[in-house]
């Protein structure tokens, strides 16, 4: 059984800079981007595009499965990274994950609007998507309102904390999750 941890937030939000701090600070752990089983199947589905590939079935099936095959193959634990916003797809991404036998800590990386939209605008290796990150600003603040804050396990406000320091926070919950209480079988 490997150890999931899920970085969820907005776009923009520093879920990325932080994921690459952490694991290059962890040996043990390996970054893993659902997108690019998204990616993948829109290339298998040229005829039946979706606005979003969260909205195909078949990626929040497969993403679990990826995820199990990653850990598996190299032994790692995971750190996913991916901005969910819809609560019932991330319940069946959870179950999946789950199901495979893997432990799941969903971390929302947070940041108030203002410092959001200024990391979008001055994002140039995501320039080409930057309206449509902009456009989903809304449906995060929605989203954080709604379920997000209530469903993580852990809160981290990045708007005045640089990737390094908010990995830092990371790394200190992730070994509070992962460190065997006195009595208990590891």
């Amino acid at each position: 059984m490997s150890e999931c941890v899920w970085l969820n937030g907005g776009f923009g939000s520093g879920k990325s800079s932080i994921a690459m701090e952490y694991v290059a600070a962890q040996r043990n752990w390996r970054l893993y981007d659902p997108s690019h089983v998204g990616i993948m199947l829109e290339g298998q589905f040229p005829d039946l595009l979706l606005d979003d590939f969260q909205d195909r079935p078949l990626w929040r099936r497969l993403v679990p499965i990826v995820a199990s095959e990653l850990a598996g193959d190299t032994g790692q634990d995971l750190l996913i990274v991916e901005t969910v916003l819809r609560q019932d797809y991330w319940r069946e991404i959870a179950d999946g994950i789950r199901a495979q036998g893997h432990s799941l800590h969903h971390v929302l990386i947070d940041v108030d609007a203002d410092a959001l939209e200024r990391r979008i605008a001055d994002d140039q290796d995501m320039a080409d998507f930057a309206v449509w990150r902009m456009q989903q600003i809304p449906d995060y603040f929605a989203a954080r309102t709604q379920w997000l804050i209530d469903a993580a396990d852990l809160r981290i406000d990045t708007t005045s904390v640089s990737p390094a320091q908010a990995a830092e926070r990371l790394a200190e919950a992730i070994a509070h999750w992962t460190t065997p209480t006195p009595g208990e079988i590891s």
